[in-house]
């Protein structure tokens, strides 16, 4: 899969080469990449003579003219220069984003001409093509701040990691973010149920089990389901239930990519792949009934998801008939309380309709959402301590 194609000329790579091998190569490399680059021969040069923006007349994919404006030396998001090229391009301003790329780089002399140019790394093919692939995708997606990553996970069987998760994904999507919700449980009964949307057209897990390296996060996102103003990334009524670690790191990573916020609903069992998926995660949520016996069993989810996780910290459902306070219920599985959640009397029928959890506003369920979406989603656009 790949992004999506290439829009305004800022967001074009420009390539220097004469070399028609390494040229295939690189245009290659940007169709994977989903991106159109422009292609000159030497620098492009303003009209006064100057290096740093395109003249007509330069040549660009085999044409005379440049299909599509102009693009400069200066304004081009990333530059690369083929080894044949390097001395043609010495004396253009510095700037970022320049990379030397060739296929045969022995040359002793290959980094005095880098560093000439002001390349940022020389780049081998064919050794470096996925890493090239990944910096072209990111100019076409314009990548900026990766989305927010929270992951739901129950500490103990029916604590309601599953309806907290999609909570969380319908009041984040409510409040105008970009909201995925990731479903990482295939025995979990299916995200796009909860939400009244099994029938719904779009990719499920499956159709992601062979996916390698990167994923496009355009391709990604306009291919899943939308349900209640969120993508929602769920599995089908078939018997696949196992999706390769590596297609987990790709999808996760695409779904990250284009900001917002991302939310996974965890099973309780880590193994490789869901290691995958927590590795990716600014933070886990572990729903946890407030009782001894799911303490208990927390405590063991708890050392498991540590394994990978970064930040794990604890909701509380409901209140112990024994006095158990939430406080309390942290304090014994050494993690941060980040709130309570009381059960929400009636939600299962409404569920049952199709009305989503979290769709109420006012309900208790839905304030904890928007109190801790508020918390992290705040200026800084971090997670609050």
């Amino acid at each position: 899969m790949t992004g999506p194609a290439a829009g305004p000329a800022g967001g074009r790579p420009l390539i220097i080469t004469e070399d028609p091998r390494l040229l295939d190569d690189l245009l290659r490399l940007c169709a994977a990449a989903g991106a159109d680059p422009h292609v000159h021969h030497a620098v492009p040069e303003r009209s006064d003579g100057t290096a740093g923006a395109a003249r007509e007349g330069d040549a660009e994919g085999g044409s005379s003219r440049p299909r599509g404006g102009s693009v400069g030396w200066d304004s081009a998001p990333l530059v690369l220069v083929g080894d044949d090229a390097a001395r043609r391009v010495r004396g253009a301003p510095r700037r970022d984003g320049v990379f030397l790329v060739g296929r045969d780089l022995d040359d002793p002399l290959v980094w005095q001409r880098a560093v000439e140019i002001g390349a940022e790394e020389v780049l081998r093919l064919p050794e470096a093509e996925s890493s090239l692939v990944d910096r072209i995708a990111d100019v076409v997606e314009g990548a900026g701040r990766p989305a927010l990553a929270v992951g739901v996970i129950g500490g103990s069987g029916g604590a309601g990691a599953s309806t907290l998760a999609c909570a969380l994904a319908v009041r984040a999507a409510r409040a105008g973010e970009r909201t995925i919700l990731i479903d990482g449980d295939p025995l979990g009964g299916g995200m796009d149920v909860l939400l009244g949307g099994e029938g719904a057209q779009g990719l499920r897990w499956p159709d992601f089990a062979k996916s390698r390296g990167r994923v496009g996060a355009g391709a990604l996102e306009e291919s899943l389901p939308e349900l209640h103003a969120l993508r929602v990334l769920s599995w089908d009524r078939g018997d696949r239930v196992v999706v390769p670690p590596a297609a987990m790191r790709s999808v996760v990573a695409a779904a990250r990519r284009r900001g917002g916020v991302v939310v996974v609903d965890l099973p309780r069992r880590v193994d490789e792949a869901v290691a995958e998926v927590l590795a990716q995660l600014d933070l886990v949520l572990m729903v946890v009934p407030c009782e001894l016996r799911a303490v208990a069993a927390a405590g063991r989810v708890a050392a498991g998801v540590r394994m990978a996780a970064r930040d794990v910290r604890v909701v509380v459902r409901g209140r112990s008939p024994a006095g158990l306070d939430p406080e309390a219920v942290a304090g014994l599985l050494g993690a941060p309380l980040a709130g309570e959640v009381p059960v929400e009397v009636g939600l299962p029928g409404r569920v049952a309709e199709g009305e989503p959890p979290g769709a109420q506003g006012r309900s208790a369920l839905a304030r904890f959402c928007d109190g801790f979406w508020q918390r992290a989603l705040g200026p800084a656009q971090g997670v609050p301590a």
